[in-house]
């Protein structure tokens, strides 16, 4: 009995600590909704939902910020499952939708659908931007494998920054070819969740929801590949199929939040590490950890951005790039270190 009691200790800990995670999420989302260029009282943010009597105030909560805090919600706890579940199938440490270039794929399909087709519904350009997403996972994965070393970790974030680096170059040549698209994309390119609407969100958190299913759901079977294929199948995981879901809920989560908000960098690469330092190596703790805790990275960053540079604003990739660079640094760093 003693046994069992013990085992269990740990998860009923790590099952309180997402509770607890969950609280620091609302509360964060309370800021974010309260505070801007302009703060508001949260008994004026209580009553905008009680009882709304169409003032600025009231409008502003209900049609601006409530709708930007639910995509940054969404848009976090995608990338942050998304990081998660890159590094635990390549077993590489640096993988971020970011640095491996499936965020600015996914941004090229946007911008081929907005900027060459006019096609301007995020229900349709969205399927560009899994195209891109796709392709760009393709890509990195054909770069960084190729030689005799294959797929190392320093060889798949330098395959993914030039991925990156190209999939950017065309998307701003495509931008440069009409002005007015690109003043009404240079704030999306550079990540932000500003000025996006409730009807965006509507649209893309299926996708979101779908991605972040997937994604939870593949816990068991990840921490068993993590032993190695041959050990994976020894223990009855289908490793293809586990392969193809997880690349799949990759895709769903790195091509709707950039369809959303843009290309973002870092939130899928700084949060998982946190998280496993807290929870250790288990994904089916790390993967709804990181989901809770990049929406709080990325609206207490958004938050930070609004407050900085009042009555205008700092977009959140640059926050996020703040926080996230020498993370990235530090990582690589002791990775070198390591290999001396």
């Amino acid at each position: 009995m003693r046994p069992a009691e013990e085992t269990a200790r740990p998860d009923a800990a790590l099952a309180g600590g997402l509770v607890v995670a969950l609280g620091v999420l609302v509360l964060v989302a309370a800021a974010s909704v309260a505070l801007g260029a302009r703060s508001v009282p949260l008994s004026t943010v209580v009553d905008a939902f009680v009882a709304p009597d169409g003032s600025n105030d009231h409008t502003v909560v209900r049609e601006l910020r409530v709708p930007r805090t639910l995509l940054g919600i969404g848009v976090g706890a995608a990338l942050g499952l998304a990081g998660a579940l890159m590094q635990s199938l390549t077993r590489n440490p640096l993988a971020d939708p970011g640095l491996l270039g499936v965020n600015e794929g996914a941004a090229l399909g946007v911008t081929v659908a907005l900027g060459l087709l006019g096609l301007s519904d995020p229900a349709v350009y969205v399927w560009f931007a899994f195209a891109g997403a796709a392709l760009a996972s393709v890509a990195v994965h054909s770069l960084g494998s190729a030689g005799r070393s294959g797929a190392g970790p320093v060889r798949l974030a330098l395959a993914g920054v030039a991925v990156a680096m190209v999939f950017t170059a065309a998307s701003s040549a495509i931008l440069r070819m009409d002005p007015q698209t690109f003043d009404r994309m240079r704030f999306w390119l550079t990540g932000s969740l500003a000025g996006q609407g409730a009807d965006t969100l509507v649209r893309l958190a299926p996708f979101m929801a779908g991605g972040i299913v997937l994604g939870l759901l593949l816990g068991r079977p990840l921490n068993m590949l993590s032993l190695g294929d041959d050990a994976g199948r020894a223990l009855g995981v289908a490793v293809t199929r586990t392969r193809v879901l997880a690349a799949v809920a990759v895709t769903l989560l790195c091509g709707s939040a950039t369809a959303a908000v843009g290309p973002l960098w870092f939130v899928g690469l700084a949060v998982p590490h946190a998280v496993r330092a807290l929870v250790g190596q288990d994904q089916r703790w790390v993967l709804p950890y990181s989901a809770l805790a990049a929406p709080v990275l990325l609206l207490a960053a958004d938050v930070a951005g609004r407050l900085v540079a009042r009555p205008g604003e700092v977009q959140v990739g640059i926050m996020c790039a703040l926080v996230g660079a020498p993370v990235f640094i530090l990582l690589a760093r002791r990775r070198r270190l390591a290999a001396l």
